[in-house]
């Protein structure tokens, strides 16, 4: 089943969350219509390989106008036109730049996978429950409830501004008639009853006008008790960023309503132009309403004004909030409040350290656009909002002409903000807005960047503050289940699938050295990150870190199968595999070596006893030549007096081999052949086999030989031809 196929059958809480990352940058027309294709293709190697992004936008364009061509014949007209306008988009776009689309097809598509791991996870961390819980749902309901309550009251206190204006109207024709009168004709006896009536009427005017002025200050006092409670906005670019098309909605209904009271307002300064008396409440209640109105839309402009998407260098979208000096980096934003009248009216500045005070003595520069003007075109959803595309960081050189200190952990651990302004100009009212993002992290070399990663997981993990620039002065220790839940989304965002309780326990015993309970346990920023684990030379976020490249790039698939065990002690696999049938094997990374993955089996002697045997690990270089898969299937040991055999049958606990891996084998064995006598053209297929040696009378793990290149044929040959003794010699 196609990953897309997986993704049309989740819920409708993780649709959405699909629904979110899918615009005119990447339609998902595209992405339903060639499902297969697009995940057949290599979208990361090319977002970094300008050729090869090439051809694959070539090929893209190619299967819109094939997509075209069977539309055409069944005249669904809707879709042809839809085909045309995406390809006449995608054209347009990436011509040009063709590694952006492998950039943006690379993301949704870990995006996808990552939403499937959630959704397949069945138990869920604390945080993420709390995320996805009904009581939010209801709690946006009620939100929804209230904002809509508010619109209908301010536009029934419409009305009765309407009818109050009818009535004074009325009275300001009926007085000005008495007032044009001879006096004569005003001692009459109908004039003065018109007298009372006018008075009647005034004394209603009077009324009105003070239950209108009620209800605009009710209608402003519910605005302003929904806001307080929606003062902060929640981490914009984490897991429920999908919300803010809801917030969008909340916070457009509320600016209307308050632009509405504020016409209100303006019309009963017309009239108290036009007609005041003594006690009249106008020139007394309508100053202050509106100097509420006014404040209420200053706070509610600039709780709008969000950053959507945090910083992100499209290089290494799973590492946000991480720059590099001279390398570009996108980010959004967004204002909330969705008013045609401010299409193309809003320009954006960003900066870098406005608050120099606040910072490191390293300052930067934004290179590249820095001001462009908010629009809803942009968006498919069409919010309002901009992308900078183009901005680089570039460092300035310090007073003595050197760059700042840039020590492995001093830089990493240095945060600055990039913050945005801009200035709303509407209705006689103008706004000044600002926002930052979260802090960042400025890197100068790459190798930076894992340390770097580390201080941004930290900080947003120990704080809610979210522009404490000094954090790392003295950074708050966190608890083990926060850490360790926050680990876990690490491996389902960017591997796609995530850790369950028995390898987040090793990660727990990793990091402690004993068994501890994780709701009591504190950990500090070095233990995590500075500190050197028990006789090694790296850290432990070191270590976990190149764990997830080792998957990401090698063994991508098995992972998200589920069938690496991976984070097992030693002590512990041995006592999984020890009851286990003899070639049961399971799969776990290395804990001595960095990035290294090695498989262990159980066998049993003549007399009984078991025995394990541990292949020394793979690395990134061994896996580059040779597929993990196909080092499963291909492996070979030789005991001493005893032919080549592969020792692997099972994968824990009792899964056939071949079942489990079988779909990621990069090709079935070749058939054995003998080399032909036709010249040139008859030669011999090759494949590369891992062997082993290992000595009957030892039971301590073996250390196995390099990967040595023989082929079907020529191993067909020793057998037939050699004793097991000298094919051992040989090898």
């Amino acid at each position: 089943m196609s990953q897309w196929s997986q993704v049309q059958q989740l819920e409708i809480k993780f649709l959405e969350q699909v629904d979110q990352f899918y615009d005119d940058n990447f339609p998902m027309e595209i992405r339903h219509l060639l499902a297969q294709w697009i995940e057949s293709q290599d979208w990361e190697a090319a977002s970094n390989n300008e050729a090869m992004a090439t051809i694959l936008l070539q090929n893209l364009l190619i299967q819109v106008d094939e997509q075209l061509d069977r539309v055409s014949q069944e005249k669904n007209l809707l879709l042809i036109h839809n085909l045309k306008r995406i390809r006449k988009l995608l054209q347009g776009k990436y011509h040009g730049n063709p590694m952006h689309i492998a950039v943006i097809i690379s993301n949704c598509l870990r995006e996808e996978r990552r939403i499937l791991a959630a959704a397949s996870m069945p138990v869920q961390g604390p945080l993420e429950k709390s995320l996805q819980s009904s009581v939010v749902s209801e709690r946006q309901r009620n939100v929804e409830h209230k904002v809509s309550a508010i619109k209908n009251s301010a536009q029934m206190t419409d009305q009765d501004v309407k009818y109050l204006e009818d009535l004074q109207e009325e009275f300001d024709f009926r007085y000005k008639t008495i007032q044009s009168l001879e006096q004569s004709d005003k001692n009459s006896a109908l004039i003065k009853q018109e007298m009372l009536a006018l008075q009647a009427m005034l004394n209603t005017l009077d009324y009105k006008r003070k239950e209108v002025l009620s209800k605009i200050g009710r209608v402003i006092h519910e605005i302003d008790m929904l806001m307080s409670k929606r003062q902060q906005i929640a981490c914009i670019g984490g897991p429920l960023h999908g919300g803010l098309d809801q917030l969008q909605n909340c916070f457009t209904l509320l600016a209307e309503s308050l632009f509405q009271v504020r016409r209100q307002l303006e019309k009963l300064d017309e009239l108290l132009t036009r007609l005041t008396y003594d006690g009249d409440p106008i020139p007394v209640q309508r100053p202050q309403l509106l100097e509420k109105v006014n404040f209420l839309l200053y706070n509610l402009f600039r709780n709008s004004f969000v950053v959507e998407r945090q910083p992100c260098m499209p290089t290494h979208p799973q590492r946000p909030m991480v720059l590099k000096t001279l390398i570009q980096f996108t980010v959004k934003l967004r204002l909330l409040i969705k008013l045609p009248e401010l299409n193309y009216q809003i320009r954006v500045k960003a900066t870098i350290d406005k608050n120099v005070s606040t910072v490191s003595n390293r300052r930067f520069v934004l290179c590249g656009t820095h001001v462009k003007a908010m629009n809803m075109d942009e968006s498919a959803n069409g919010s309002l909002s901009v992308e900078f595309r183009h901005l680089q960081p570039k460092e300035m050189k310090s007073s003595a002409g050197s760059k700042g200190n840039e020590g492995p952990h001093m830089v990493t651990e240095e945060l600055h903000s990039i913050s945005f302004e801009t200035q709303v100009c509407l209705y006689g009212l103008t706004i000044n807005l600002e926002t930052s993002s979260l802090p960042v992290v400025m890197i100068s070399n790459v190798s930076q960047l894992p340390n770097a990663w580390a201080s941004i997981i930290w900080y947003n993990l120990s704080t809610n503050d979210p522009q404490n620039l000094s954090f790392f002065n003295n950074p708050p220790a966190a608890t083990l289940s926060q850490l360790l839940e926050v680990l876990s989304w690490q491996f389902s965002s960017y591997v796609g699938r995530g850790l369950n309780s028995e390898q987040l326990n090793m990660l727990a015993e990793k990091l402690m050295g004993q068994q501890v309970s994780y709701n009591e346990y504190q950990l500090s920023w070095a233990k995590f990150c500075k500190e050197h684990l028990p006789g090694k030379s790296f850290t432990f976020w070191v270590w976990l870190e190149a764990i997830l490249d080792l998957i990401k790039k090698h063994i991508l698939p098995l992972w998200i199968d589920g069938y690496v065990m991976g984070f097992v002690s030693k002590e512990k696999e041995r006592i999984l595999l020890k009851d286990k049938t003899p070639g049961t094997f399971l799969l776990r990374f290395s804990e001595s070596n960095l990035g290294g993955i090695t498989f262990t089996w159980v066998d049993q002697l003549e007399n009984g006893d078991v025995t394990f045997h541990s292949v020394e690990p793979y690395n990134k270089g061994r896996l580059s030549a040779l597929p993990f898969a196909d080092i499963l299937r291909d492996y070979k040991v030789i005991m001493a007096d005893n032919v080549p055999e592969n020792p692997l049958k099972y994968l824990y606990p009792d899964i056939p081999k071949d079942k489990a891996f079988g779909k990621h084998y990069s090709c079935q064995p070749n058939e054995v052949s003998k080399p032909s006598d036709g010249g040139g053209k008859g030669y011999v297929p090759s494949v590369f086999i891992p062997v082993s040696k290992i000595l009957n009378d030892s039971t301590d793990p073996h250390s196995p030989s390099d990967l040595l290149p023989m082929s079907p044929s020529v191993y067909a040959v020793l057998r037939e031809h050699l004793s097991p003794t000298v094919i051992e010699t040989a090898v």
